[in-house]
């Protein structure tokens, strides 16, 4: 080992220092970003220690972890001392933490309000670059039945088949029927197409008796919702 890997090791820090003895002493709330990561890194290169990895993975994504965790493989793999080990590391990390945001959402949750409909379907839509649409099948009760997801499409909008999410809410005895889709954009506000299809959708309930309780988009940190601004 020469004297330069020797200097850049994290092993070689002061104990104190370390983001293991850091984690094991103090918990992870006592960890920066950058320390967290470096403990899914290991043990560096001989350029650079597990933190300035973590550092340089940070800044590749403007030090932004919904951007981080949107991250493909390739552009993982464009940052100096990210291997292939580390990229599946971080990858797994991540979606363990979309998952631990569903645990304990097996039950059938009450979508009675905006807030509820987006804190359910915000894991599932978070990180996703292309717009999905889904409905929501509930009870009399605003308990969940199903959630169905009716379309995909690209970055600026989805294709929706009235006819779809009807027969889909009577096959399930669904009384309550709430639609959402995300906008990958991050802009919460409806576009004249998003208007259109509300329109049709609350036409197509009204028919079928089916109460149309809200149409939610869906960004990271924020939502918008018909009901709330008085549009259903």
């Amino acid at each position: 080992m020469n004297a330069t890997t020797v200097k850049l090791s994290v092993r070689n820090w002061a104990e104190e220092d370390r983001p293991s003895y850091k984690l094991l002493n103090y918990g992870a709330g006592s960890l920066t970003d950058a320390e967290i990561i470096s403990l899914l890194v290991g043990s560096g290169t001989a350029q650079y220690n597990a933190v300035e990895i973590a550092n340089h993975i940070l800044c590749k994504f403007d030090r932004d972890l919904s951007k981080l965790s949107k991250a493909e493989v390739y552009e993982l793999n464009d940052v100096e001392g990210v291997g292939t080990q580390t990229i599946c590391k971080l990858m797994a990390a991540m979606e363990l933490g979309k998952r631990r945001q569903m645990a304990g959402r097996s039950f059938a949750p009450d979508l009675c309000t905006a807030t509820s409909i987006y804190n359910y379907m915000l894991p599932k839509m978070q990180d996703l670059k292309t717009e999905e649409f889904w409905v929501l099948l509930c009870n009399q009760n605003y308990k969940l039945i199903k959630p169905v997801r009716i379309s995909q499409g690209g970055i600026t909008e989805t294709s929706v088949d009235i006819r779809i999410i009807m027969k889909e809410a009577v096959l399930c005895n669904a009384t309550i029927l709430a639609a959402v889709h995300n906008h990958p954009s991050g802009c919460i506000h409806p576009s004249r197409y998003d208007d259109e299809l509300t329109n049709s959708i609350k036409r197509a309930c009204q028919l079928m008796r089916i109460h149309f309780t809200d149409h939610v988009i869906v960004c990271d940190g924020q939502y918008y919702s018909y009901s709330e601004r008085g549009r259903l």
